[in-house]
């Protein structure tokens, strides 16, 4: 799933969690399950913001650390 379509999804959910807490109470079991869906998809998008796919730059200085682009200087 990518960034853009579970950020729709959790969208989506939001308004389902919404209408189960509307309709069965804020204290429900159906309410808390319906949000527990929306925190699960939350900490799915962190997780892949935090394992972005290196681009090909980076796969190239992984594979040629001594290549001019590829060095680091500190100033």
């Amino acid at each position: 799933m990518t960034n853009n379509n579970i950020e729709e999804k959790i969208e989506q959910e939001r308004e389902v969690a919404r209408n189960a807490c509307d309709v069965s109470g804020a204290n429900s079991k159906e309410c808390a399950a319906a949000w527990d869906v929306v925190e699960e998809l939350q900490a799915e998008a962190s997780h892949q913001k935090e394992h972005k796919p290196k681009n090909s730059f980076e796969t190239y200085c992984d594979d040629n650390p001594d290549a001019v682009e590829c060095r680091v200087h500190d100033n």
